[in-house]
C-alpha cells in the first residue's frame, strides 16, 4: 500500500474515531422501538407482483421520506428503499454507534454502504430507510444565499422556509457545548472569524452553533421520521426492494418519438422481480442520491449514447451529461492528543470565513489496548483511554468537476466516481487559507490549555497524523499539504445537474413523468452541510407537485 494511501486511511479512521465514538452519554446503545407509523412499511417480499401508483418514489433517503409524506397527503405512493429498517438497529440510532456503523459493512445489505473514489479516498452512502441521514454526524444548516441564487431554481423563498420549518420542528436539536466545543468557538472568535452569532440555523459568516438531529439523550432523529406526517391510506414503503431499472415507453409525436417513464421493476430479498406501475398524470421520482441516481438513470438506458453502447446498454435517450458534474467536498485537518481529560463531541459549532472555507472540530476519547501490556502482565488488558482532538476545513463550493461512470451492470455494485479534488486552482486556494486559519486557531490563546509543558516552560501539541506544515506562509508548501492530506466530508453531490440533465421543475429533460429529487441535481453544496436543504428539498418539492396538479384538474 502506498504511502499517500496510507495517510488516507490513518486520517479517515481518526476522523471515524473522533465522530463515531462522540456520544452525549456513557450508556451503550439501547434498542429503539419502532415508531407507529412504521405500520406501512412492508418488506418488498410481501409486495404484490404488480401495482398502480400516483407517485413512484426510488431512495427512501434524506429527500425522499419527506417528499413521499407530502405526497401522501392527497395521492397514492409508493417508496421504494433498497436497504431496511434502522429503528431497530440500535447503533445506526444512537450518538455511540456511529463508528460502528460505518466501519462494519458488507456488500449488499448493511446501513452504510463503503466506496472509495478513483482518488483513493474512502466514503460512505446510505442503505437505509432514512438514507445517509441515518449515518452521518448529525449537523444541521441552512443552506447560504449563493445556494439559492447559483442552484439553476427558481425558488419560492416562503415555502423554502416553511419547508425548513416543517423539518426542523420534527428532528432538529440545539446541542449543549462543553469544554472542546467551546475553546474552539472562543479560538475563531479570537483569530477574528466575527461576528459571533450564537445558536442559528441560519448560514451566516461568522462563528455560530448550529443545530443538530441528535436530542441531549443521544438518540439519533433522521428524514424517516418524517414519514409520520404522511397519511396512512395513500403511502407504502417497501424495505429490501432494489430498483433495477425504470421502465420506459416511446411513442411518435411531432417532434420524432417522446419518451415516457411508465414505471419501474424492482427485485425484492427473495430474488423475485416486481412491476409498480404509473397511473394517468402519475410520476417516478428518482430520489437514490448522487450515486445512485445517476447509475440508475445509465442502466435504464438514459445518458450518453456512445457509453451506454459500450455496455451493451439499449439506448432510450441521448442524454450527454448523466454521470457528469459531479462534486465533492474536500476535507483538510489536524489531530491532536491533549493533556487534559476529554469529553466526546460531535460537529456544533462552525467558523464561516469570507474566503470560503468552514471551520469545525470534533473530541473524543480513544479506547488504546497497549501491546507491552499484553507482552508484560498476563492478566486480561485494560484499554487505556486517550482523548484526542480534531479541527478540520471544509471549502466552499467546490468548483473542481468530476465525474461518475458504471462499474457493472449490477445495481447493487457501487458505480466508478472520481472527483479530481482540487484540479480547480480555486479550490485549492480555498483549501490554503482554510488550513492557514487551523494554524491561526492552533496559536491561539484558547488552545493553550491542549498543549503539553516541555522542559524549560516549552509548550507544544502533540499530533497524531500529518501536522500543519512549519513555513505555513509557503504557498506550495500549504497546497501539498492540501493534496496529501484530501480526505472527504461525505458532501458529494451532482451527476444530474439542473440544466444539463433536469429543468428547473427537476423534471428529466426529453422524458416524461420522471423528476430527480436529490442531491444529484445540486451543482454547488448548501452551506457547511446539506442534509436540511436536502430534507427541505423534498417537502418543498411535494409540495409545488401538489400545486401543479390542482392547477390541471
Amino acid at each position: 500500500m502506498s504511502k499517500r494511501m496510507d495517510c488516507y486511511l490513518l486520517y479517515t479512521v481518526l476522523l471515524l474515531l473522533l465522530l463515531g465514538a462522540a456520544s452525549l452519554s456513557n450508556a451503550r446503545p439501547r434498542a429503539n422501538r419502532p415508531p407507529n407509523f412504521m405500520r406501512f412499511v412492508t418488506n418488498a417480499t410481501d409486495f404484490a407482483s404488480e401495482d398502480y401508483y400516483d407517485y413512484i418514489i426510488v431512495g427512501g433517503g434524506t429527500a425522499g421520506c419527506p417528499l413521499a409524506a407530502t405526497l401522501s397527503q392527497s395521492f397514492r405512493v409508493l417508496l421504494l428503499e433498497r436497504g431496511g429498517v434502522p429503528y431497530n438497529r440500535p447503533n445506526v440510532m444512537s450518538h455511540d454507534g456511529f463508528l460502528t456503523t460505518l466501519t462494519e459493512v458488507n456488500s449488499f445489505d448493511s446501513p452504510a454502504q463503503s466506496f472509495v473514489s478513483e482518488e483513493g479516498v474512502p466514503n460512505a452512502r446510505g442503505r437505509v430507510l432514512g438514507g445517509s441521514s441515518a449515518i452521518n454526524a448529525g449537523f444541521y444548516s441552512r443552506a447560504d444565499k449563493q445556494f439559492f441564487d447559483n442552484s439553476g431554481l427558481d425558488w419560492d423563498l416562503t415555502t423554502v422556509n416553511q419547508s425548513y420549518e416543517w423539518v426542523e420542528r420534527a428532528i432538529v436539536f440545539r446541542p449543549q457545548l462543553r469544554t472542546w466545543q467551546s475553546a474552539i468557538r472562543d479560538a475563531l472568535l479570537e483569530i477574528g472569524v466575527h461576528p459571533f452569532n450564537g445558536f442559528t440555523l441560519e448560514h451566516k459568516v461568522g462563528t455560530k452553533i448550529g443545530g443538530s438531529t441528535f436530542d441531549r439523550t443521544g438518540r439519533r432523529h433522521i428524514s424517516a421520521d418524517l414519514l409520520r406526517f404522511a397519511r396512512n391510506s395513500n403511502i407504502r414503503v417497501a424495505v429490501y426492494a432494489t430498483v433495477e431499472r425504470v421502465l420506459l415507453a416511446s411513442a411518435p409525436s411531432d417532434s420524432g418519438s417522446k419518451v415516457s417513464a411508465i414505471g419501474v421493476v424492482y427485485c425484492d430479498q427473495m430474488g423475485r422481480y416486481h412491476h409498480a406501475m404509473i397511473r394517468d398524470r402519475g410520476e417516478v421520482i428518482l430520489s437514490a442520491g448522487s450515486l445512485g441516481t445517476p447509475q440508475l438513470m445509465l442502466l435504464s438506458g438514459i445518458g450518453p449514447r456512445s457509453y451506454l453502447s459500450t455496455w451493451g446498454i439499449p439506448v432510450a435517450l441521448d442524454l450527454p451529461n448523466v454521470g457528469d458534474f459531479v462534486y465533492d467536498n474536500p476535507r483538510n485537518g489536524i489531530s491532536i492528543v491533549p493533556p487534559v481529560p476529554m469529553e466526546n463531541s460531535l460537529i456544533q459549532v462552525v467558523g464561516i470565513t469570507e474566503e470560503g472555507a468552514f471551520l469545525e472540530a470534533a473530541s473524543t476519547v480513544i479506547p488504546f489496548a497497549s501491546p507491552l501490556r499484553s507482552v508484560f502482565i498476563r492478566a486480561p488488558a485494560s484499554p487505556l483511554y486517550v482523548p484526542v482532538t480534531t479541527i478540520m476545513e471544509k471549502i466552499l463550493g467546490p468548483v473542481s468537476v468530476g465525474s461518475l461512470r458504471l462499474a457493472s451492470t449490477d445495481v447493487r455494485i457501487n458505480p466508478v466516481v472520481r472527483f479530481n479534488y482540487f484540479s480547480d486552482p480555486q479550490d485549492l486556494e480555498r483549501c490554503v487559507n482554510g488550513t492557514r486559519k487551523i494554524g491561526e486557531i492552533l496559536r491561539s490563546r484558547a488552545m493553550q490549555d491542549f498543549m503539553f509543558r516541555e522542559w524549560f516552560g516549552s509548550r507544544r501539541f502533540r499530533f497524531v497524523g500529518v501536522p500543519l506544515p512549519l513555513d505555513q506562509s509557503n504557498d506550495l508548501v500549504m497546497a501539498d499539504f492540501c493534496r496529501r492530506t484530501v480526505s472527504t466530508i461525505w458532501h458529494y453531490h451532482g451527476g444530474c445537474v439542473v440544466g444539463k440533465v433536469v429543468n428547473s421543475d427537476l423534471k428529466v429533460n426529453g422524458v416524461d413523468s420522471l423528476r430527480i429529487v436529490d442531491g444529484s441535481t445540486f451543482s454547488i453544496s448548501p452551506g457547511t452541510n446539506p442534509q436540511a436543504t436536502l430534507m427541505m428539498l423534498g417537502r418543498y418539492m411535494g409540495l409545488q407537485m401538489l400545486r401543479e396538479r390542482m392547477r390541471y384538474k
